[in-house]
């Protein structure tokens, strides 16, 4: 197994959205069309990345900033390669590119019946805002 850790592109789409359909815990939306997901990289560049295994993406991050707080979406890892810290890598990895842009705090969303999810996020240092809630508009 040769893993290679490297920016995420739009070539990149169609496999990280397989991943993400077949990874209990990650919500789709039309948000995630190639369209939208392209100008999601156009305007975060260099702070999304892919681990591949040769030519198959087997894990993902998707990571932005809006100038001030950072905000990471979709961390999958493929089954067969969990449990080897390719999701902390990737963690590490786009927390760096923040750092980098002068972002000082990030945030992530997940799912309450996310257990797995819940459990990866503690172990990494990711701090619980339980007095926070999410309301979402449509625009």
């Amino acid at each position: 197994m040769t893993l290679d850790l490297r920016a995420f592109t739009p070539d990149d789409h169609s496999q990280a959205r397989a991943l993400w359909e077949a990874t209990e815990g990650v919500g789709l939306s039309s948000a995630d069309s190639f369209d939208n997901i392209g100008r999601f990289l156009e305007r975060n560049p260099g702070l999304s990345f892919v681990a591949v295994d040769g030519a198959a993406v087997v894990a993902t991050i998707l990571c932005g900033h809006d100038g001030r707080r950072g905000l990471i979406h979709h961390l999958a890892v493929a089954p067969r390669y969990r449990r080897a810290g390719l999701g902390r890598a990737l963690v590490s990895r786009a927390l760096s590119a923040l750092r980098s842009e002068g972002i000082e705090k990030c945030h992530l969303l997940v799912f309450d019946e996310n257990g797995a999810g819940r459990t990866f996020w503690n172990r990494v240092g990711a701090e619980e805002r339980t007095t926070l809630g999410v309301f979402s508009l449509k625009t």
